[in-house]
């Protein structure tokens, strides 16, 4: 076997860049990659005796209490694609976007924030309100553009709003209070709603052809009654989910359970349960577990590899000699995390970067439960950036035939430019937080 430790940790550390490129180029998926790259750097730099010490991060990793909520949430999820909860909750926002011109796309971002809040998911509701909104808004003459960033942008805000899966992998990864980072999450991710509403309604009423103008016929008492029970169940699992959370009643883990049997509930008092539903969302649910706990076990190996070779404290020092000022840092970390985002999935991301920038932010006298927000809203903008935007090609997947990739990527630009702008205010007031 080649001696690798004669690179140097520099060379060494190039040379770790360059197969990691290499192998991802060629289509082999990121777990394996960061596993096969792991062992290489293992064998090449200790020799076969450095192995268990790799195993043993790996398996502190995977063997964590909080991960248990991962598969909760996203079975929560899975169930909630399979049910008429989402429908029944965009025909009951029409009770308060209906007199608003744009109120369609303004009840779609509301919607899209109740689902947050019920499973912290993003891919399944940017699915349900391409299904559910865009035709809607589409038939009643809407802007395309408009329609599309609303779906992608709304259905993105599972990565802010707590019960985010992404700031619950953050936590795990930096070592710090998962009920925090909620709790310092909560505003940032309805300011960020809130500039999707803002944007909406500016193009609304200043733009022509944009939005048709409000409805303006009644709606009968009866039918307001019907449409308030679709809020209910929904509003329901919320307050459980994060009530129970933010009381201090459960933890995290705890919560997601109590989340998993509300959506469970409202689905037999709606009389969709069935034994085939709940096996479907279960092989959903192991499916896309499966993909975040491989990707986990090789993020852990490769970076408890690179630690061992003396890598993270090579790149601490690369990142903190770039200037004195530690916001200039920070927006440093930022851009690499930005451009990461354009061709990783946040998973990776999340497990790759965040040993060696938490260090860092701890150092440089910054709160991490701040960095860790000021990561999960980076990470909405790796959800829309082209060229692999996940957003886009969930949206692909159900959207008309004659709405392409390119025309989906086009309408995110505004959006994006308000997620970026978002990130910036995170920097500029870190109090928005509470931390």
């Amino acid at each position: 076997m080649f001696d690798l430790q004669s690179l140097g940790i520099e060379y060494g550390t190039l040379a770790m860049f360059v197969l990691l490129l290499g192998f991802l180029i060629t289509g082999m998926p990121l777990a394996f990659v960061t596993l096969l790259i792991a062992l290489i750097f293992t064998l090449g730099w200790f020799g076969p005796m450095a192995v268990p010490l790799i195993t043993s991060r790996v398996y502190s990793f995977v063997s964590s209490f909080v991960f248990v909520s991962v598969p909760m949430f996203v079975l929560m999820a899975a169930i909630l694609d399979r049910s008429g909860v989402a429908r029944d909750l965009f025909d009951a926002m029409r009770l308060f976007g209906g007199r608003l011109r744009g109120g369609v796309a303004v009840q779609t971002i509301f919607v899209a924030v109740i689902l947050a809040a019920m499973s912290g998911i993003i891919g399944g509701e940017i699915v349900l309100l391409g299904l559910i909104a865009l035709p809607q808004m589409l038939r009643q003459g809407y802007d395309k553009n408009l329609a599309i960033g609303v779906v992608c942008a709304g259905g993105s805000l599972g990565t802010m709003v707590p019960p985010s899966i992404v700031l619950i992998i953050y936590g795990l990864t930096a070592n710090v209070s998962i009920g925090d980072l909620f709790t310092s999450a909560f505003i940032p991710g309805f300011m960020l709603a809130g500039f999707y509403v803002a944007y909406v309604l500016f193009r609304s009423y200043t733009g022509k052809n944009i939005a048709p103008p409000p409805q303006t016929e009644k709606i009968p008492h009866a039918e307001k009654m019907r449409l308030l029970k679709g809020l209910f169940l929904p509003i329901m699992v919320v307050f459980c989910v994060l009530g129970s959370i933010y009381g201090g009643i459960a933890s995290v883990t705890e919560a997601s359970a109590v989340g998993v049997a509300g959506v469970i509930a409202s689905t037999v008092v709606r009389g969709e349960f069935s034994i085939a539903m709940l096996k479907a969302a279960a092989v959903q649910t192991l499916s896309t577990c499966g993909m975040i706990v491989w990707i986990g076990i090789g993020a852990s190996a490769l970076v408890g590899v690179f630690n061992l070779m003396g890598g993270i404290n090579f790149v601490s020092g690369l990142i903190t000699g770039i200037s004195d000022d530690p916001i200039t840092i920070i927006l440093f970390m930022m851009l690499i995390l930005f451009i990461l985002g354009m061709f990783l999935d946040w998973v990776g991301i999340a497990l790759l970067t965040m040993p060696i920038f938490v260090p860092i932010v701890k150092q440089l006298g910054f709160d991490p439960v701040w960095f860790g927000v000021l990561f999960a809203m980076n990470m909405q903008v790796s959800f829309l950036s082209p060229p692999f935007g996940p957003a886009a090609f969930y949206l692909k997947s159900v959207a008309p035939p004659d709405i392409t990739l390119g025309d989906i990527f086009k309408a995110l630009l505004p959006f994006i430019c308000l997620q970026i702008l978002a990130v910036g205010i995170l920097i500029m007031f870190p109090g928005i937080t509470g931390r």
